[in-house]
């Protein structure tokens, strides 16, 4: 079969990595070649088990997307922020507050970070099937590519990573990803995402943070990691430390669905984004991520049936009446960074939605 022609794009020149010194955090790696074999399948769900019960991060290497193919998608990103002019993007500006989804765009200015800064944020949204809505003119052309990377990234990475965290469990390695179908009662979304930099005021103001410490309201989130050094976790000892870029490979984080899910066994990873190290200062920060959601339907219940979650016992719980997902995601999303919150004893911030407790960190 001949190669399909695909629409030029104008190449993105994502900046060198980091050489500054920094504290990096150390993150299991999860090979999906080696998974295909019984004995590295074993292997994979042991590592994925304790990587999601410590940190709640981990890297995907060997996932089948090349090296190309990552640089034309994040070429294809750019064109939503670059080839959009301002009237355009106001016309497709997202309804947050209104609808609980952030399809469309976010523009900046929209969350407060801290002592009257607002966020130099910018993001377009797609829904998981691209084609049920109308998208600016100049994303057209590139709408059949972005529709596969989705649903690659969807059905080719997170429903393998889902498997091996089912078994991680000891339940039927479908169990999770049967709740994340690839259909119509499924509102996952993909997400080109650009940090722009800020004044040194506001870095001042802020201490250097450009989004507060927060864990994703979704079930899992799959980050394609990119070289300007940023996105810290808040690690197992309490600590901060940078998350290193790995070339081509996927980032999975637990959200905190998928934590109250497993009783708090499967941990929701506290991160934020912070100023990037002195040699990469003034760089533009371009990120490709998919949001997952299991379907609409799923009711927040943990999975007692679990004999890992029955041995360890409950550690995190919804009190009162469980939220489904359509629920949940609605909830978490039209209050996120709007709403008013409440000060902690350790300083940190919270507000309470569908009966959790949701905290902002600095």
């Amino acid at each position: 079969m001949p190669a399909r022609t695909v629409p030029q794009v104008r190449r993105w020149n994502c900046p060198p990595v980091t050489r500054e010194n920094v504290d990096w955090a150390q993150l299991a790696t999860i090979d999906l070649a080696r998974a295909r074999t019984p004995e590295g399948r074993a292997e994979q769900v042991e590592i994925a088990r304790d990587a999601m019960h410590k940190q709640g991060f981990f890297y995907v290497v060997n996932h089948g997307f090349d090296l190309a193919e990552n640089q034309r998608m994040i070429d294809i990103a750019s064109v939503a922020f670059e080839e959009v002019d301002d009237e355009e993007k106001a016309r497709y500006q997202a309804r947050i507050k209104e609808t609980g989804t952030y399809l469309g765009y976010k523009l900046p200015q929209y969350w407060v970070i801290a002592n009257g800064v607002r966020d130099r944020i910018t993001h377009y949204n797609f829904p998981r099937n691209v084609h049920d809505r109308n998208h600016p003119e100049a994303l057209r052309p590139y709408l059949p590519e972005i529709q596969e990377m989705v649903e690659f990234t969807h059905c080719t990475i997170l429903h393998e990573v889902q498997k091996l965290l089912s078994l991680g469990l000891e339940l039927p390695e479908n169990t999770l990803s049967d709740m994340h179908p690839f259909d119509d009662t499924n509102h996952s979304f993909w997400r080109f995402m650009l940090y722009d930099p800020r004044s040194e005021e506001e870095e001042r103001k802020t201490e250097g943070v450009w989004m507060k410490g927060h864990a994703d309201h979704m079930s899992f989130t799959a980050l394609w990691s990119q070289p300007v050094t940023a996105l810290q976790i808040k690690d197992h000892d309490g600590q901060w430390r940078y998350v290193k870029h790995v070339e081509n490979a996927v980032i999975i984080n637990c959200g905190d669905f998928t934590e109250y899910l497993t009783g708090g066994y499967y941990k929701s990873a506290v991160h934020r984004v912070i100023k990037p190290p002195a040699d990469q200062e003034g760089y533009r920060r371009l990120n490709l991520i998919y949001f997952g959601y299991t379907s609409d339907n799923v009711v927040l219940r943990p999975l007692l049936e679990s004999p890992v979650i029955q041995r360890t016992g409950l550690t995190k719980v919804i009190e009162g009446e469980h939220p489904t997902m359509e629920k949940w995601r609605k909830t978490r999303t039209a209050v996120y960074g709007v709403s008013e919150l409440k000060k902690a004893a350790d300083g940190s911030e919270y507000e309470i939605v569908n009966g959790v407790k949701v905290t902002h960190h600095h």
